[in-house]
Formats: structure tokens, C-alpha cells, sequence
């Protein structure tokens, strides 16, 4: 979301970190209880002497434009790229006017002073369903050297239903529905740039105890900023590039072995050479759609491994496990068909 950048629009006064600034995201889902928790940490932070900006989605977005295009979600891949999902959705006029004029507010002086001992933050509400949203905001993060940390509220789909069923304007049940299918909660152990996370159930209210545990996780990302990137933007690029090839490669390679094999099984079955051929051109579309969507999931960021590069067989993995799926039921379409 253009929000994002607008508010951390602070080039200004880049410095190599920024001790007294941090991003802290809250994902979930709708109604989980999000904006309640954010509201508390707010009132909560302030009392400590904190600076803090809140970030409401709800308050940028329409909730029927909301609904509108989580509708059409439904029949995406289940990676679609960030600016076709829910989260992204409205009228991109309405949300550019609205991230101009939050842009115009004054912000905080601190802001214009890099060597200020004040503590700033900022609390992005949103749903961010899939870690590919999240990463943006990490990557933003990483790119003005500031902290960055990431709260998932874990609630049971049941009482997410029913709240929302309180809310003045609520959501249609399928909404919620839809996003349950989507949601990729937080995985330090898998991303080591979510390392900085906390898992709170908000099935109960909030106590002191649980924004303690928040200003903790907070204090600890102030106190550990992260690591500005370096000024070698093209190579980079070219290594990360390079490195997207040789998956990309690698992938192909596995799913044209699966379709040799499974072009051999078929031809056992003495079917004629038009339905081969058929048969040779589904499984070639199906293999092309895969390794696109493999090459977005990568751009994404979505096999890191630890040491901060792509995790090359993870991600071949993937692709192939999701090609052998689709292949299988090419195939039992095509045995429907012989018989």
C-alpha cells in the first residue's frame, strides 16, 4: 500500500539507523481484534512518553470496496500479486487522495531532528493475510535502518463471525470466510526476517500482561534497528536475478521430467495422437502458469533462507509439488475420457 511509503517519507534526514523509529504491524483477521489491541497499545505507549502514529486501514480503505474485490479474489491463484487482494482494494483515486492528505499532516518534529533521543512509532492496522504483504513492510523498514517487529492476533473463525456480526457496517460472512483460506500467519522458524514476531489469542480482553509483552517486543526492535541496505542496488538486482534463473531453471527441468513420464504412461494406453497432443499442450500451459508463479513468489521474497539469500530448493520443491498436483489432474481428466 502506497500508505506505507507516504508516512516514512522522511529521506530527508536519511542516517545509516534510526534508533527512535519502528514499524510495528498488526495481522489477523477481520475482527479478530486488531484495532482494540492497537487502540490500547496506543493510550498505553503514550503514557510512556512514545510518539505514536496509527495506521488504520479501515479508515483508508471503504469497506464495500473491501468486499467487492475479496469477492473476485476467490477465483485468483492462491498467491496473487498484493495489488490485486483485498488489501489493496478501492478505488486507487479515493486511496491516493487519502494518502496525500495523511502525507500533508505535519509529522512529528522529531522527524527533522535524526539526532533526537524520542521514540517514534508507528502501528500499521491491516489484515496482511499473506507474508508477501508483510515482507514489504519489512523491506520498507530495512531501507530507512529502522526497527520492525510484527504482532498475529489468533482468534477461532467462530468468534471472528460473531463479532463482526456486532460491527455497525460488518462484513459478509463469506468475506471472512475467504480470508481464513488465505491468512499465512507469522514463521520465524521459516523466515528469518519475521524472527521479531509475537502470537497473541485474543479470544479473552487484553490485559496489562499482554501489553507488556508488547512494549517488550517493541523496545527490543527500537533497541535493534535494522540494517540499512547498502548502495549496490544493480548488483543486487543482477544477483538476485541470477539467482531467480537458476531456480526457474531448476524448476522447469523437474516439471519436464514429470511430463515426459507422464506422456509415456499415456501412450501405453493407445491413445490416438490427437488427444496426445492435446494432452502434450494442457500439460505445457499448466507447467507455464506454475513457473510464473513461481518466478512472483521468489520476486516476493518468499523462500529466504536465514543467511538473508533464496532457498533454491524450497523453492523448486514447490513448484514441482504444485505441478505434480495439477498433472494428476490433467490426467485422471484424460482416463476419464480413454474409458
Amino acid at each position: 500500500m502506497s500508505i506505507y511509503i507516504s508516512m516514512m517519507d522522511v529521506k530527508r534526514n536519511e542516517t545509516p539507523h534510526r534508533h527512535g523509529i519502528c514499524l510495528c504491524l498488526f495481522c489477523g483477521l477481520p475482527a479478530a481484534g486488531k484495532t482494540t489491541l492497537l487502540k490500547a497499545l496506543s493510550n498505553h505507549t503514550t503514557l510512556m512518553g512514545w510518539t505514536t502514529w496509527s495506521l488504520l486501514y479501515d479508515d483508508l480503505i471503504p469497506q464495500e470496496a473491501f468486499t467487492e474485490v475479496c469477492m473476485e479474489a476467490k477465483s485468483q491463484p492462491h498467491h496473487t500479486n498484493p495489488s490485486q487482494d483485498p488489501s489493496s482494494c478501492g478505488s486507487d483515486h479515493e486511496v491516493h487522495q487519502r494518502c496525500m492528505a495523511l502525507q500533508k499532516q505535519d509529522l512529528p518534529a522529531t522527524l527533522q531532528a535524526p539526532h533526537s533521543q524520542e521514540k517514534i512509532l508507528f502501528l500499521l492496522d491491516d489484515n496482511f493475510y499473506y507474508q508477501s504483504m508483510r515482507y514489504e513492510v519489512y523491506q520498507l523498514a530495512r531501507k530507512y535502518g529502522v526497527g520492525f517487529c510484527q504482532v498475529y492476533l489468533q482468534c477461532p473463525t467462530e468468534l471472528c463471525v460473531s463479532r463482526n456480526r456486532g460491527r455497525a457496517v460488518p462484513l459478509s460472512e463469506e468475506v471472512i470466510l475467504e480470508m481464513v483460506k488465505r491468512m499465512e500467519p507469522p514463521n520465524p522458524l521459516k523466515n528469518s526476517w519475521e524472527q521479531n514476531s509475537l502470537t497473541l489469542s485474543s479470544c479473552e480482553e487484553f490485559t496489562n500482561h499482554n501489553l507488556q509483552s508488547l512494549t517488550t517486543l517493541i523496545s527490543s526492535a527500537f533497541d535493534n534497528p535494522l540494517s540499512p541496505f547498502q548502495n549496490d542496488t544493480e548488483k543486487r538486482e543482477m544477483d538476485r536475478q541470477s539467482c531467480a534463473n537458476s531456480v526457474l531453471h531448476q524448476a522447469d527441468q523437474a516439471c519436464r521430467r514429470l511430463v515426459s513420464k507422464a506422456m509415456l504412461t499415456v501412450r501405453e494406453k493407445s491413445i490416438s495422437s490427437e488427444h496426445l497432443s492435446s494432452l502434450a499442450k494442457e500439460l505445457n500451459k499448466s507447467k507455464a502458469r506454475v513457473l510464473q508463479d513461481l518466478r512472483k513468489d521468489v520476486n516476493c521474497g518468499l523462500f529466504i533462507s536465514p543467511d538473508d539469500s533464496i532457498d533454491t530448493g524450497r523453492a523448486v520443491a514447490h513448484a514441482v509439488i504444485l505441478f505434480d498436483r495439477e498433472l494428476g489432474e490433467i490426467m485422471s481428466a484424460v482416463q476419464q475420457v480413454s474409458e
